[in-house]
């Protein structure tokens, strides 16, 4: 037998399931939907009509973290829910609890962990990381090997060139004190990151703003200006054109 499918699974009508896949209980697959080769879709998870898993992703799989991780996994966590039209690549590996919109690219060997939000229209790129509750706005685009911290929020019409990097912890795992403070950044409204830039925990970059590649944002910034350098300062307004129209 080439596929194992639980007799409590619901699947629509047209569906391809490629070879080696297992479909655990209480799955639902909508119309249409094209599943690969050896993928594993856990128990409950939800598909929207027209979707595509590609070959040995994993999806609605529960966090099993370290035992000296500090967070805790919620014993009643939802199901996975992945909207209608989506194209989940290969070797991805998606978490439980989270909720992906409609017609969201998460490409080749990204992973997406529990309680995160990613609206409709994004792009995930190739090898993306993000943590656990994460909020992606619409139509935003994460290019390859961006990491996204766990407690960031990314609003809508963003780009994170690749490499970007976000963290949530002054004090790096040490002290108590940092239980009180652990915050990812906030990006808002149609800001742009370049390439390799750091973002530092709980900074706010404002809407409309420019994070040249490679800069590090140590503290909030002002809406539609640039910023370069280490760490990053003003350098002059984002150009008129360049601004996104309503």
């Amino acid at each position: 037998m080439s596929q194992l499918i639980h007799p409590t699974a619901r699947i629509g009508r047209d569906v391809r399931i490629g070879h080696f896949t297992l479909i655990e209980e209480g799955a639902v697959l909508g119309d249409n939907v094209t599943v690969g080769n050896h993928v594993t879709i856990h128990s409950d998870t939800v598909i929207g009509n027209g979707s595509v898993i590609d070959d040995h992703t994993v999806v609605g799989r529960w966090p099993r973290p370290a035992k000296t991780s500090t967070v805790k996994v919620d014993a009643d966590l939802s199901e996975l829910v992945i909207g209608e039209e989506c194209t989940i690549g290969a070797n991805t590996v998606l978490y439980r609890g989270s909720y992906i919109g409609r017609e969201v690219l998460v490409a080749d060997q990204s992973f997406i962990r529990e309680k995160c939000t990613i609206d409709n229209r994004v792009v995930i790129g190739r090898g993306v990381a993000l943590e656990n509750q994460v909020k992606v706005g619409s139509r935003t685009k994460i290019q390859s090997n961006a990491y996204i911290t766990a407690y960031s929020r990314v609003e809508e019409d963003v780009f994170i060139a690749p490499g970007v990097v976000t963290t949530n912890d002054n004090f790096m795992g040490r002290t108590e004190e940092r239980f009180k403070s652990v915050q990812g950044p906030i990006v808002k409204r149609r800001a742009r990151i370049g390439g390799g830039a750091i973002l530092l925990p709980g900074v706010v970059v404002a809407q409309e703003c420019f994070i040249a590649a490679g800069a590090v944002v140590n503290r909030d910034t002002e809406p539609a200006m640039v910023y370069v350098g280490v760490p990053a300062h003003a350098l002059r307004p984002v150009p008129e054109r360049e601004l996104m129209r309503e």
